[in-house]
This record gives C-alpha cells, structure tokens and sequence, in this order.
C-alpha cells in the first residue's frame, strides 16, 4: 500500500492520532490482510467461528513492528468497519502481545471522531476491566484450535506507551525501506 496521505507524522503520533487501514471488521472470523503484491485485499483462511475478532483489526501504514508486519490497530466502535477502510484514529492503548516469540502489539484505539461513544474512550480506563479481559482471553486462545500455546498476552500499556510502540515501529519501517 502506498504511503502517500496515509501517513501521520511523528507529531501527530505524539498528539495521540494515528491513521489505521482496516482489514477484518469486528466480529469476524474471516483473517483478511492486504497483499501488497496485487494491491487488494485477500481472505487469507478463515479461523474457527468461536474466536470472532473483538474489535475492527487492521494495520498502521508505514509501519513495521517486531514480527515484520505493520503495526496492527484494533479500532472499537459500535459496528463493525468494512474491510479497507481508511480512518483517523486516536490513540487509547496498546496490548502488549508475543505471537511465537515475536513482539505483535496490539495499539489500542477509537476513531477521531465517532459521536456514538468515542468521544468519551481516552484511556484503556474507560473501556473497562471486562473488556480489557475479553481482548486478552481472545487473543490468548485464538489460535489454540491450530497452535495451542503460540500466543502470549504480556499486559497492558496506556497511551504514552502505545505512542511509544507506534514511534519504535516506524523508525523500524524508515530503516527498512532506505536498505532496499
């Protein structure tokens, strides 16, 4: 996917907005991810229907976390947001996750503008104990049908700590693209 207007700067990351693709809408059990090689979206298998995605999932253009992939997003909202939309998001969190040993956040956001009800999420705080434990079981178990014991949930982080994740992942994806 191209950069251009995609891309927030590294002060919009630290006035805690970001730009999120979307890729599999909530509720879910289709593992849909962008093919850059063909430049559409693919299903790339669908999982078992017990384990629904608990938010919109996607990707942070530009961006390029420990595993290799972009910076994966979950975006809550009310409904569900139909793969490939693009959406100014602002930052709440970030799951600190391990997917066979290999650091896959998880950052934590709303959209910038959603009168429903983000108006109100500013913090992991104000999602609430229950659905921080539905995230975390979910992606604790997701792949046990698969690889059981694969994932790993390392905990929570507020939104400086997501700023900080967001920040590492792009210099990550800088230092990539000027070795090709």
């Amino acid at each position: 996917m191209p950069d251009y207007n995609l891309v927030l700067t590294p002060g919009d990351i630290d006035d805690g907005r970001l730009n999120a693709v979307i890729e599999i809408p909530a509720g879910s059990h289709l593992k849909i991810e962008y093919d850059r090689k063909r430049a559409c979206f693919m299903l790339d298998r669908v999982e078992p229907s017990i384990y629904p995605k608990p938010a919109n999932y996607g990707f942070i253009p530009a961006t390029k976390d420990e595993d290799g992939d972009e910076l994966d997003v979950l975006v809550v909202t009310s409904e569900p947001i139909p793969t490939g939309i693009w959406l100014e998001c602002r930052i709440v969190g970030v799951l600190k996750f391990e997917d066979d040993g290999e650091g896959d956040h998880k950052i934590i956001a709303v959209p910038a503008d959603d009168r429903d009800s983000g108006d109100s999420v500013n913090s992991l705080d104000d999602l609430g104990n229950r659905w921080q434990q539905k995230l975390a079981e979910h992606f604790t178990h997701y792949k046990d049908l698969k690889k059981p014991g694969s994932t790993k949930v390392l905990g929570w982080g507020d939104q400086t700590e997501a700023k900080q994740v967001i920040q590492e992942s792009i210099k990550r994806y800088q230092s990539a693209k000027q070795k090709k």
